[in-house]
């Protein structure tokens, strides 16, 4: 069952290293917002430390999270084992957003690879690290990396991603601003 960890040992960070595929979880505060949950691909993850990890934010059809670290912080990452033994973790901390206009974007950029449609890094202090059995999780076999989103990203080019974000990027679904959106105002 459902064991915690005081933060991420060596064995859960080799666990994380190993995982194509992570999920993001947000929410607003409001009752009747809409809690957010994105799958993360490519190698986009960083462990900073073992109470911190940071994930690049690509450009998408939304920015949930940004509003949500906008209004409150909380978020939560949840890996899973598709091979192997069964096993799911869950970092649930506290993030922020970190943009190009930020003293920090190039030392945390030169962490991971470049992409054409990089839109934000997510820094988050990890304040709980839970694992659990997983028994539920199906085994599957990882065929590759999807990529659809650089194409696309590529294919638009600088200033049609930056129209894209300005179109699509400045609000939530529940209408809380995000990041970008005091960049843009």
């Amino acid at each position: 069952m459902a064991k915690l960890h005081p933060e991420l040992t060596p064995e859960l960070q080799a666990f994380i290293a190993q995982q194509p595929l992570f999920f993001v979880a947000s929410a607003p505060l409001a009752a009747d917002g809409h809690v957010n949950l994105s799958p993360k691909g490519l190698d986009c993850l960083r462990i900073h430390s073992p109470q911190q990890v940071a994930y690049l934010d690509l450009t998408g059809s939304g920015n949930e999270t940004s509003a949500h670290m906008l209004e409150n912080g909380r978020i939560t990452l949840m890996f899973c084992a598709f091979v192997g033994a069964p096993r799911i973790l869950r970092l649930y901390g506290r993030g922020r957003v970190i943009l190009p206009t930020m003293a920090e974007w190039e030392p945390e950029l030169a962490q991971f690879p470049h992409y054409p449609c990089i839109r934000q890094i997510v820094l988050v202090a990890v304040e709980r690290v839970q694992t659990s059995c997983g028994f539920g999780v199906p085994l599957m076999e990882l065929v590759g990396q999807r990529d659809t989103a650089l194409r696309w990203a590529e294919a638009k080019g600088e200033q049609g991603l930056a129209t894209y974000r300005s179109e699509k990027n400045l609000a939530s679904i529940d209408g809380l601003p995000t990041h970008l959106a005091s960049e843009a105002g």
